[in-house]
């Protein structure tokens, strides 16, 4: 059977009616399918993802192109910088340090196979009939799938879920050929460290591209046409980041709008406006990281019923229900944060009603992670946003320079910041900057997911010396208790 067949792949061998159809086979998709295969209904997935190298995957965008790989590299380069800039802090002495690319970006590659890997052997341990090639929703209850070679099969299926994804927003003015200006895909395969790389968008794709390639030698520039920094963070948090990033070497131009860019002579021209006037860069490879769009094409047919909204996501209600009944979208393609856990949750919740279950997505609990160093991690309300509310607050901050844990790993940047209410004491939102912030949000998460005060926190013990003491303190410090730094 070749890739391109559109058969069956799985346990299953029937083909043609399902309980549960769905399109799409990243982590909003796949996720659906294992859970509907789990509540005992009969499922295909289908998706069409392909490598560079022609051969199909599962996982989408995320674990081929996206989220995987680009941590992967983070990694990496994060370790490559430390040997150079900080080991003889810790006395280890390293006579030279020598970067191999090549064996970078193997690993990469074999983190990434693995796991896309591992969704297909999922799919064949929970049942899922997987199918790879292009998925349509012809009708209400008929899916068509279309192989690489043209060949066609019709699903028949009680429910459909619609979870095709997002895609790199391109600029018209910035047309891209794959090689010198290049999306994010591109950008974490290159074979050599550009010397010069610029990078147009300073949102989470081009903050941690831009943090890979300048710690392995690149002369990074970043340019943003908004005139604020990660406006979607807490705007404290933003100004310490700024100061890292620009600590760290990138260039990071704001307010800044590209006009047009054109590859001469081996190298990429480009040429940007902003309050100073117009400017020019020269770079030797150009991202562009200004965002993603949902991916909608050839993804149903005229007519069905399925609807988009002005900015091209397809329009569901607080269940993901689109207009067409027993039809579902989840993830990239529906309203919301264009983030995996939050498209994962919702396949979840999906398969779970369409089995009689209780299903249902807390939208005011997802947290955000950039993955750079220091990391940046929040949930919740930023302070400017609370403030709007009109709510009484208090503030709480700990910095890490006061955790003995982050002294002893070098990495006592940043800090944690809880914002509470004044009246009942209820945690709004938890922002963090600093070692592990990832990891550290999750409790915030938790807390806010059952409504804690900043008292649950301050009364929960958190061990000793430990990073997450810095969340402990920062709730103390909201009502000027901290132990272990100067309440203001």
């Amino acid at each position: 059977m070749s890739a391109a067949d559109p058969s069956p792949r799985g346990d299953s061998a029937a083909a043609g009616q399902f309980d549960v159809v769905v399109i799409g086979g990243g982590p909003a998709g796949y996720p659906a399918a294992i859970r509907a295969a789990q509540n005992k209904l009969k499922v295909a997935c289908i998706d069409e993802w392909k490598n560079r190298d022609g051969s199909y995957a599962f996982g989408g965008t995320c674990l081929n192109a996206g989220c995987i790989p680009s941590k992967a590299l983070l990694e990496s380069s994060e370790l490559y910088h430390r040997a150079q800039h900080e080991f003889a802090v810790h006395g280890i002495k390293l006579s030279s340090v020598a970067l191999d690319l090549a064996a970078m970006q193997k690993r990469r590659a074999g983190i990434v196979k693995t796991m896309t890997g591992g969704i297909t052997a999922l799919f064949k341990a929970n049942g899922v009939t997987a199918y790879q090639g292009h998925g349509r929703l012809v009708a209400p209850g008929q899916v068509e799938v279309t192989g690489g070679d043209g060949a066609r099969k019709l699903l028949g299926a009680r429910h459909v879920i619609l979870a095709s994804g997002s895609m790199p927003v391109q600029l018209k003015s910035v047309p891209q050929d794959g090689q010198f200006i290049v999306d994010s895909w591109n950008a974490l395969e290159f074979d050599a460290v550009p010397p010069r790389l610029g990078v147009i968008g300073a949102g989470v794709i081009g903050l941690e591209l831009g943090s890979v390639w300048r710690r392995l030698g690149s002369d990074v520039t970043v340019i943003e046409a908004l005139d604020s920094f990660l406006p979607m963070a807490d705007q404290a948090v933003a100004k310490e980041a700024l100061k890292h990033f620009k600590k760290l070497g990138l260039n990071i131009t704001l307010g800044a709008k590209v006009s047009d860019a054109a590859v001469r002579d081996g190298a990429v021209a480009v040429n940007y406006t902003n309050a100073q006037g117009e400017h020019s860069l020269v770079v030797d490879k150009l991202v562009v990281a200004v965002g993603r769009c949902p991916f909608t094409d050839g993804l149903f047919a005229p007519g069905v019923g399925v609807t988009l909204d002005a900015r091209g996501f397809i329009e569901v209600d607080e269940h993901c229900h689109t207009k067409v009944p027993n039809v579902w979208a989840v993830g990239d393609v529906v309203r919301g944060p264009m983030l995996a856990h939050k498209g994962k949750e919702e396949g979840v919740m999906v398969a779970d009603l369409i089995a009689g279950l209780y299903g249902e997505v807390n939208y005011k609990t997802i947290p955000s992670v950039i993955y750079t160093a220091p990391e940046i991690a929040w949930v919740g309300q930023t302070e400017e946003q609370a403030k709007a509310s009109g709510r009484p607050l208090k503030i709480g901050s700990f910095p890490f320079t006061a955790s003995g844990r982050a002294r002893a790993m070098e990495a006592s940047s940043g800090f944690c910041k809880v914002v509470a209410a004044a009246d009942d004491d209820e945690i709004l939102g938890v922002h963090i900057i600093g070692p592990m912030a990832g990891e550290l949000i999750a409790e915030a998460v938790l807390a806010m997911e059952y409504s804690a005060s900043a008292e649950d926190i301050q009364r929960t013990i958190h061990a000793h010396p430990t990073l997450s003491e810095a969340l402990h303190e920062a709730a103390l410090a909201a009502d000027k208790r901290a132990i272990d730094s100067i309440n203001r």
